[in-house]
């Protein structure tokens, strides 16, 4: 298998780049810097895209750029489209193409997706999950501006009432195993992609909430959603770790979550096992992880080396 990573020298994509090389995945860094790119390209020209996706089998878009022409290029030349985008209007138009494009592939969306199947199975609905980052991590520039593109911003909740995100504040118990770095502090609501196509895969409400391990960090995205004009004022570091967490958990209280360090690093690892393991479970069609692989799966894979997983059942809320 070769692989194509647009955007391969990026937060996300060079890591990526090692763990395909590592799985033995013949793979190319994509951008348009010449000395850092393996392949220099220019994603505005969708032509030369083409032209590379024809000596591929997969292209894995880590750019952070969002248009769904380059992943018509790459399906035109015969190479599996891979995208690890967690927004949602993007990720429709990419279910809308008509070829192999791969969706929800990183930690969230994909492993949440994981997640929330698995404890979806175990009893009742609605499903909660929590995404937890950690504010001292170097976090890549497309993951900052996803994350504050969303300021004031809405999006529809399972009941059909328009919600903003991070409002909603809502108090989820995380496990010991991170209780050093995310002290007791509520979650907002936050428009990860995944949530609406589990809703309707899973047959019951689904619900992604967003905090960071700073407490300071998610009260300003809690407060600067209502004045997103001052997004400036963010400050791009802020104290923290590099812990993250997902957590799924359904309505009797049972849970299933995993964690790790580095969101970037944890991305890359289970981008580079859901691409290699499209030589055995190929598909034809727009198709997310969590409809192509389980959560157990991945945590017998190498991907799962540095993620510690654990469960869950029947815990109380």
């Amino acid at each position: 298998m070769r692989a194509l990573v647009l955007g391969g020298y990026g937060a996300v994509g060079a890591p990526l780049v090692r763990h395909l090389r590592a799985a033995g995945i013949e793979s190319s860094a994509a951008g348009r810097d010449a000395a850092r790119a393996d392949v220099q390209l220019d994603l505005a020209d969708t032509g030369a895209l083409e032209a590379a996706a024809r000596a591929v089998d997969v292209v894995v878009n880590a750019s952070g750029r969002e248009n769904a022409d380059v992943a018509r290029a790459a399906v035109r030349a015969g190479a599996v489209f891979v995208d690890i985008t967690a927004t949602t209007s993007y990720s429709r138009e990419l279910e809308r193409i008509e070829g192999p494009v791969l969706l929800g592939v990183g930690l969230a969306p994909g492993l949440t997706g994981l997640l929330a199947s698995e404890v979806a199975a175990t009893g009742a609905g609605p499903v909660e999950i929590l995404v937890g980052i950690g504010a001292g991590e170097r976090h890549g520039a497309a993951a900052a501006e996803w994350t504050y593109r969303l300021l004031g911003e809405r999006f529809d909740d399972p009941d059909g009432s328009p919600v903003r995100n991070f409002t909603r504040p809502q108090s989820i118990s995380l496990p010991p195993a991170v209780s050093s770095e995310y002290r007791a502090f509520p979650a907002v609501r936050a428009d990860f992609a995944d949530q609406h196509v589990l809703t309707a895969g899973l047959g019951v409400p689904v619900r992604t909430y967003l905090r960071m391990d700073s407490r300071i960090a998610t009260l300003g995205l809690a407060t600067l959603t209502w004045v997103p004009a001052l997004r400036s004022l963010a400050p791009t570091r802020m104290w923290g770790s590099d812990r993250w967490i997902a957590l799924a958990r359904n309505a009797d209280g049972a849970s299933r979550w995993a964690t790790g360090r580095g969101q970037s690093e944890g991305t890359a690892a289970i981008t580079a096992w859901a691409v290699a393991r499209l030589a055995e479970r190929p598909i034809a069609r727009p198709t997310w992880l969590h409809d192509n692989a389980t959560l157990a799966e991945l945590r017998s894979s190498s991907a799962a080396d540095a993620i510690e997983f654990g469960a869950v059942d029947g815990a109380t809320r």
